[in-house]
């Protein structure tokens, strides 16, 4: 799942739990009457804390480009998906954290003050070794501890996330309390923005000399060791501020009520009964594999364009001209997944979607051809090609993901609604996961390689690093043969159109007939 798709994820989240504490969703009545006055500081300290959790998502997403520019394999790269992982399995310690706490500091701040010290810590210790880790020194990446290091960093920021969710019930005023999703919404893109774009921008030398600088230089203007520690610190100081300045309280106003004590055993043991459902287990299974036919394309454009000289950086930024349509899309499409019916919108992408991927491979395909030399600049035709194929991508994703919330959010069961919504996002963000190790994983074993131009070209097949030193030291040269990518791309859309023509479409179409009696919990076990 992309970090729109996350941010999106999140706001019904948080709108769900909203419902399941006796408070209305964003457009109801608490949000026509809201009235910021008392909770300006309030509402700017909950963008401060989201914002702070963007931040590592943005650099988790940042370090594939750079170790794809430093010559890591896919494999390695699939490795390093891993890091993604922890906000997509966070129902699994989330009653924890709700549970288990101390009164004497607060409920929230319990779990929010150390996760985000052990943030800073995590920061400035990868600031100190993370060129090493990278292999600045010749050496290969050791994609090992950088894969352990950035999942405990989006561990403890999921963790972080938790708190400052349910800390947002109680910090604001109950008729402002709706402000709290658009606050996890700004914030987090923000957040991820700073990490990722404006980081890959300001590190890139080629994009300061351009467009910051009046004199060439080597290096950007910020350093990954540099960037990493300053938000070490930026973590560790501002911690130290709200522990000490900012109090919790159980409730923010008389007329709001406190959030519930919740019994950890008694969460674990609705998440059982809710996936003891027939109905639920096949939903599951839909979302478990429905993005089967998309993984390569999701995946490994992106690599495959840096591979090719597209600069990060420049890739990156071609997102800003589409923020607009992606605010948009949602509110376009709202209209078509109202109905009895939102996952028909659902199914007629999917097809738009798989074909995407032959576009995309085209597009990887004439890169060389219409940029032979990306360092001089990319073409203007080839920019809006790119920006146009984005955002044709963009449509058919929001079209599935707008159709899907609406679905979970018609089906929740009120009496556990935020647990019900939060387990269904967690699935669909694990259907999306697996499928992208897979198809990193097999990028490289399906290429074909040859030595050029060396005595030993004739039997050398550049299979190892053996191979491909042998080739380069007799003054040949590793040339691809056969990319793994497009093979990755024909055998996902085979499997994708497989999937939906002879299952997928026919077992969503069931599931979406369903009497909403079918996903309910009885009422012995409410």
């Amino acid at each position: 799942m992309n970090a729109m798709e996350r941010k999106k994820a999140k706001k019904k989240e948080m709108e769900s739990s909203l419902m399941e504490n006796g408070d209305t969703p964003l457009l109801g009545q608490s949000e026509l009457c809201s009235n910021i006055k008392g909770d300006q500081w309030n509402i700017a300290l909950l963008f401060f804390l989201y914002t702070l959790q963007g931040i590592p998502l943005g650099l988790s997403a940042a370090i594939p480009m750079i170790l794809q520019n430093k010559g890591a394999t896919y494999k390695q790269q699939a490795e390093f998906s891993f890091v993604t992982w922890p906000f997509s399995l966070k129902l699994l310690w989330a009653p924890i954290v709700d549970s288990i706490y101390s009164s004497r500091m607060g409920r929230r701040k319990t779990w929010m003050v150390p996760t985000q010290y052990f943030i800073g810590i995590f920061m400035i210790i990868l600031g100190q070794h993370v060129d090493t880790w990278l292999g600045s020194d010749g050496k290969e990446p050791n994609i090992g501890i950088l894969t352990l290091l950035f999942f405990s960093l989006n561990f403890l920021a999921a963790t972080q996330d938790i708190a400052v969710d349910g800390w947002a019930l109680t910090m604001l005023k109950k008729r402002n309390v709706g402000h709290a999703s658009t606050c996890n919404s700004i914030g987090q893109t923000a957040g991820f923005f700073l990490g990722n774009i404006l980081f890959m921008a300001l590190e890139s030398a080629s994009f300061c000399n351009m467009y910051l600088r009046n004199k060439p230089e080597e290096e950007g203007i910020v350093t990954l060791p540099g960037f990493l520690t300053f938000w070490g610190w930026i973590f560790i100081v501002s911690t130290t501020l709200v522990a000490l300045i900012k109090k919790e309280l159980e409730c923010n106003d008389k007329d709001h009520e406190s959030v519930p004590e919740r019994d950890l055993q008694t969460a674990y043991k609705s998440l059982r009964d809710i996936l003891k459902l027939k109905s639920v287990q096949g939903l599951v299974l839909v979302l478990l594999t429905c993005k089967i036919g998309f993984a390569s394309t999701d995946s490994v454009m992106a690599l495959k364009l840096v591979e090719a000289g597209i600069p990060k950086e420049r890739l990156g930024l071609m997102a800003i001209p589409l923020i607009p349509v992606q605010l948009a899309m949602p509110l376009v499409i709202a209209k078509y997944t109202t109905g009895p019916k939102p996952l028909n919108v659902f199914v007629k992408a999917i097809p738009y979607r798989l074909a995407f991927g032959f576009v995309a491979a085209f597009m990887v395909w004439v890169t060389p051809i219409l940029v032979p030399n990306p360092k001089e600049g990319l073409p203007f035709f080839y920019v809006v090609f790119l920006i146009t194929c984005y955002a044709l991508q963009q449509v058919c994703v929001y079209c599935m993901f707008v159709s899907i919330m609406a679905f979970f959010a018609k089906i929740s069961d009120s009496s556990v609604g935020g647990t019900y919504m939060t387990l269904l996002n967690t699935v669909t963000n694990l259907g999306g996961n697996w499928p992208t190790i897979l198809a990193l994983y097999f990028v490289d074993p399906l290429t074909s390689k040859q030595c050029v131009g060396g005595p030993e070209s004739v039997d050398n097949t550049c299979r190892n690093v053996l191979e491909k030193e042998l080739c380069t030291s007799k003054g040949g040269k590793c040339e691809t043969t056969l990319d793994g990518f497009y093979i990755l791309t024909v055998l996902s859309a085979v499997i994708g159109f497989t999937w939906l023509y002879a299952w997928g479409k026919k077992k969503i179409q069931q599931i979406q007939s369903l009497d909403e009696h079918a996903w309910k919990l009885n009422k012995r076990k409410r």
